[in-house]
């Protein structure tokens, strides 16, 4: 039997920071380090904006049993020190209960050993990455499906449906990348292919050059591309450029679909990005009616995009667990919540968790570039 109290049910006043802020006793705070200046801002932007609307209609119902949840958001630009030490103030200085809607897989590996250290869970981070999926750790709480799902699902369209078999990588040179490398590779090599070639670039750059000389001669039929939305838009331009026209470009969800499309102009047309979240716009879903509500709402300047959309879900789900972890709060209440395997109904987003799991949900949906617009391929 699915369970989830009414949207009303889970709601009070959220107080947005960027810098720490006192917290009433009524208050749970939770914290997150993203990237909220810098090349990369517009992810930790949009998922902060995310949590924002999310929190200010939980919290403008009543909250979570009478309690608010206080978000307390620290800029790392994206740049894994920075994140360490954001992680430090936000558990020690903020008191924060939990992480939530960090940014990246470079900082999740500085932030990890913190929030173990400390018995905090790590929640809804914006990244697929495996480090956080394998091997199984309780204190981790994942809500999308992993970059190894997102880049089979990339694998089964290209290799099994279109029947391309030159398939080159671009990849930002750190964790990040070489995860997403390694889930191609293994992609690939079920299906008894190797990259066609490599080329990789440093975070927080847009210098492609070399990668492009790498790529280029082999021309690839597809370029499966892990990396940011500058370094990934400078790539396909220079790409199409240098004669790669007809070259299938593909993303995945991390790369910032609505940036990556404005970096881009007219070039966008036809480039692929793996989703793991529903349509912000075509969606017919209700939770994600909601979140074009509340963003309307609570966030007037901002338009409906998937980030933004997972940060929303991030919240409502956070919301959930914490209701069903009972009106005492504590670590380990919260930890027995996600041990329970009844499904949680996210107005038909349902998420499921139990001994063993701690991803929320499975499913990856494709899009295109198509005539300005971005369409479902499913």
């Amino acid at each position: 039997m699915k369970t989830r109290a009414s949207w009303p049910a889970i709601a009070g006043l959220l107080l947005l920071a960027a810098l720490p802020s006192a917290a009433s006793a009524a208050d749970i705070v939770i914290g997150q380090t993203a990237a909220l200046t810098g090349p990369t801002q517009a992810l930790g932007i949009g998922m902060k904006t995310g949590l924002d609307v999310a929190l200010q209609e939980i919290n403008a119902a009543g909250g979570v049993g009478g309690r608010t949840l206080q978000l307390i958001s620290r800029d790392d630009g994206y740049e894994p020190k920075r994140a360490a030490e954001n992680a430090h103030a936000l558990l020690e200085q903020d008191k924060a209960f939990l992480l939530i809607g960090c940014v990246g897989t470079p900082t999740a590996v500085e932030i990890l050993p913190i929030t173990n250290a400390a018995g905090a869970h790590f929640f809804g981070a914006f990244t697929g990455a495996g480090a956080l999926r394998t091997p199984f750790n309780p204190l981790i709480v994942n809500m999308r499906a992993s970059y190894g799902q997102e880049i089979e699902r990339l694998a089964t369209l290209l290799v099994d449906g279109r029947g391309l078999k030159k398939i080159a990588c671009f990849y930002q040179d750190d964790a990040y990348g070489q995860t997403g490398l390694k889930a191609l590779q293994l992609a690939l090599k079920r299906r008894g292919l190797d990259p066609a070639a490599l080329g990789l670039y440093t975070r927080n750059t847009t210098e492609v050059t070399g990668a492009l000389k790498s790529i280029a001669p082999t021309r690839p039929e597809a370029v499966v591309m892990i990396g940011t939305y500058g370094a990934c838009a400078e790539f396909i331009k220079q790409a199409r450029a240098a004669g790669l026209k007809e070259t299938v470009y593909c993303n995945i969800s991390f790369v910032g679909t609505k940036a990556l499309v404005q970096a881009l102009g007219s070039e966008a047309e036809g480039v692929i990005i793996s989703q793991v979240v529903p349509h912000p716009v075509g969606s017919t879903a209700p939770v994600v009616e909601s979140y074009r509500v509340a963003l309307k709402k609570y966030a007037p300047e901002a338009s409906p995009d998937w980030i933004s959309l997972e940060g929303y879900l991030a919240g409502h789900l956070l919301a959930a667990l914490v209701e069903r972890a009972g009106p005492d709060l504590t670590r380990p209440t919260f930890a027995a919540a996600l041990q329970n395997p009844a499904p949680l109904d996210l107005q038909g987003l349902t998420a499921t968790f139990g001994p063993n799991r701690n991803q929320a949900f499975d499913r990856v949906y494709l899009t295109q570039v198509r005539g300005g617009k971005i369409v479902s391929l499913d």
